[in-house]
């Protein structure tokens, strides 16, 4: 099996992987993930097999997830052929400092410049907003980035964890004054997090924007190793079970929704013999307008079995189970745009033409 697909970055002639490789398990300096040596072994196996898309943060690992890719990509002398994303917003300065996170023109270029260094190179793929800081005027940003294109430090850009206006005002900055535009929005989406569903999706067909899926297996809960009750678990080892134990954001996902979810994945999994990791992932992948999804791994045969994601269909069936048993409250205002508020519109309404998927299909494949 190999990664020989590959798809355009937004409206643009980059290729990438529609399997992204997440890198924020590489180090243990948060108590969980991998030694270099078995982060290694996980970039080996991915590039190896076709892969080409590498996601890291200057923040993960303190750091050392931008070292190691850094190292690994020099000891192969691959970079030219790998397509590298990093983001930036939080606080990374040395001493804490009030300038030392948020998505100013300042902070940005000293991001910047530190990984440049980590990674061991001199420009970035794709440079994400890792989160909207609520403060610097996006006018502040779309330019700094751009002047950053123009200087050759970064080729594209993307926006991570950013309310939908924003992104919309960006890209409608970026299309007045000729500025390189958002090409990805990287967002939280499985079957656990659906609320991307209510905006994102149109957002990114109208702007031309593909959607990089972050946590596809719900921090790890759509994995087939947790069961209801997550705090008495005590064999279990992983992300989410660090979380918990730590006092984390677990208690979101530790309800009877998600438990419904993982009962009904499992049953999915074992009529189609795959892996529940497997299905949750081919799921995501196969929701609009979802470009690349980001898989991680903290042991080798995870990071295997991952990369078999895209070699099985669903049924349209099975497909449907997931749908239903992973549905969501809608919330105002987004009630007035089902359909039986809708039919009091426009009655019999049909739905109308879609923009097209700006990330198209390029097959390089054997």
């Amino acid at each position: 099996m190999s990664l020989d697909r590959y798809y355009t970055l937004g409206k643009t002639g980059l290729k990438v992987s529609r399997l992204a490789l997440g890198t924020m398990t590489f180090g243990k300096e948060w108590g969980w993930g991998n030694t270099k040596e078995e982060a290694e072994a996980i970039f080996n196996y991915y590039v190896d097999h076709g892969g080409n898309f590498l996601d890291t943060a200057d923040m993960y690992t303190q750091g050392t997830s931008e070292e190691y890719l850094g190292d690994f990509m020099k000891k192969r002398k691959l970079r030219e052929d790998l397509v590298l994303a990093t983001k930036f917003t939080f606080n990374t300065s040395a001493n804490n400092s009030v300038n030392g996170g948020g998505n100013s023109r300042k902070n940005i270029r000293r991001t910047l410049e530190e990984s440049l260094k980590r990674l061991k190179t001199d420009y970035i793929d794709l440079y994400i907003l890792h989160c909207w800081d609520q403060l610097t005027p996006v006018e502040e940003v779309m330019r700094t980035l751009n002047d950053l294109v123009s200087e050759g430090k970064i080729l594209h850009v993307g926006f991570s964890n950013t309310p939908a206006w924003y992104v919309s005002r960006a890209q409608a900055l970026a299309q007045a004054h000729n500025y390189e535009p958002i090409s990805a929005m990287q967002l939280e989406y499985s079957l656990i997090q659906r609320r991307i569903e209510d905006e994102y999706i149109d957002l990114g067909q109208y702007t031309n924007a593909g959607i990089m899926a972050w946590s596809p297996l719900g921090g790890g809960l759509l994995s087939g190793k947790y069961k209801p009750d997550i705090d008495h678990q005590e064999n279990v080892q992983g992300r989410l079970k660090h979380i918990t134990d730590n006092g984390g954001e677990v208690s979101s996902k530790d309800n009877e929704r998600n438990w419904r979810i993982v009962t009904a994945l499992h049953k999915v999994s074992e009529k189609i013999n795959q892996p529940m990791a497997s299905v949750a992932l081919n799921w995501v992948a196969n929701q609009p307008n979802v470009a690349s999804v980001i898989i991680g791994a903290t042991k080798l045969p995870q990071i295997e079995a991952n990369m078999k994601t895209l070699d099985f269909d669903i049924p349209r069936e099975l497909m449907q189970q997931l749908n239903e048993a992973s549905a969501y409250e809608k919330l105002y205002p987004y009630t007035f745009f089902e359909p039986l508020m809708q039919s009091r519109i426009t009655p019999d309404k049909k739905l109308g033409n879609k923009p097209p998927q700006y990330w198209k299909d390029v097959n390089i494949g054997k």
